[in-house]
This record gives structure tokens, sequence and C-alpha cells, in this order.
């Protein structure tokens, strides 16, 4: 079997580029990848909160810097200017006068987290808002954007949360009136069966023991027999002799 030779020189390109390696080290970049959600509504006149969180294969170092930017609503891309950093623990604000002291760190770069609370929220900060991190040696990725929206309370969707608990108040209030008027029904009708049975069994007797089939005496003395409720009652329905 004939082996194939290697070229000596391709070789020594490979010995080479190893060498370079381990002298002076290669550090590979990798693209942070950003995460922000695509639609953010703020009542006016509250505080809200920009979201944004990052992957990055480096461990967070203290050069990490996080940059946000925002573009008026209807501008271009090419518009947006800065309006916060942070970096080594400190913030800064932009150069805008619009987000002067209103603009605050909410995040957590340990946690992978470049979140900021806009404050005080107005109309005029409708616009996109971008979000960008920086930890060396990865330094490039694409910003996330925000679309944020400054509406009235009225235009804010409604808490779902709410409306499932009222209804689950509702569905068991309903289910304890419904047992309570069915206990009373069937209570109300055993009553009425005790009441009939009673003045049927009495009359059945007051016939019985009556001699030679006489009538009853009057009427009311019938009504009287069909209450058991009092002894005196009691008394009428016992037969004359």
């Amino acid at each position: 079997m004939e082996l194939r030779r290697t070229n000596p020189a391709c070789n020594c390109v490979l010995l080479c580029g190893i060498t370079l390696c381990l002298i002076f080290g290669i550090n590979l970049t990798f693209a942070i990848e950003l995460y922000a959600p695509a639609e953010v509504l703020v009542e006016n006149g509250t505080t809200g909160i920009l979201k944004c969180t990052f992957k990055s294969r480096e461990v967070i170092s203290s050069a990490a810097t996080v940059i946000w930017s925002f573009s008026p609503a209807g501008s271009d891309a090419g518009s947006a200017v800065s309006i916060f950093y942070y970096t080594s623990a400190n913030h800064y604000p932009g150069s805008v006068a619009q987000f002067k002291d209103r603009v605050k760190w909410a995040g957590d770069l340990n946690k992978k987290d470049a979140s900021v609370h806009l404050i005080e929220a107005q109309f005029n900060d409708n616009g996109t808002y971008s979000c960008a991190v920086i930890n060396p040696p990865d330094i490039s990725g694409t910003a996330a954007q925000t679309q944020l929206k400054v509406v009235i309370k009225e235009s804010l969707p409604q808490d779902n949360t709410a409306v499932v608990v009222a209804a689950v108040c509702g569905a068991v209030i309903g289910l304890i009136l419904i047992s309570v008027v069915t206990c009373l029904i069937i209570k109300r009708h055993q009553t009425t069966h005790e009441y009939e049975g009673c003045t049927s069994v009495e009359s059945v007797s007051s016939h019985a023991t009556r001699p030679g089939g006489k009538k009853p005496e009057s009427s009311l003395e019938g009504s009287r027999c069909s209450s058991h409720s009092t002894p005196v009652q009691m008394e009428f329905c016992k037969p004359s002799i």
C-alpha cells in the first residue's frame, strides 16, 4: 500500500500557527445576544420599566457597559441619541434634557439584566429605545429595541387576574345561594309531608273509633283534629260517648 506524503510547507504553516497561539494567545470574540420586549405600554405620569436581558459567553467584567439610546416616534434609526450609560457600578445621564434625572438603573449585570426605569413617563417619550451591552472581549452584537407607547389609564389592557378572581368569586357565591335555596325547599317539602300524614292518620283513627259511624259534630272539630301541636287540640279528637 502506498503512503501519501504530506506537503512540508503545509506542516510548517500549521506548526507556526499553533506556536503563535501558545505564545501570544488568541481570544475569540462572540456576539452578545440581547433580548427586549417588542412593545411596552406605560400609563402617562407613572414609572415604567424598559426590560433588557443579554447572554454573553464571557464572565461579566468590571469593564462591562450598558448604553440606552432613544429615537423619537416617526424618526429614522439614524436619529438615535444616547440617554443613559452604566459601567463599573456607576451610571451617567445622556445629553438629552428631556430625560434628565428620569432614567434610573434597574438591572443587575451579574444576572445579565440591563433594564432601566423611566420615571414619570410623558407622551413625548413615545419612540424606540435601544439597549446595547459591551462585555469585553464580547463587544459585538445587535442592540435590542423596544417600542414605548405612553397612554392614558383607560387604554391599558385589563388585568386578567382581576377578571378571573371576580369570576371565581361570583361562581362560589352562586353555588352557595343555590345550595341554601335547595335546602329550604327540601326542608319545607318534608314539613308539609309530615303535617299531611298526621292529619290523615288522625282522621282515620277518629272514624274508626266513632260508634255507629257518627259524623263529626262540626267542621271546626275536624280542623282542630288535624293539628297535633298541643294537648288541648288532641282532646277534641277523642270520640264522644
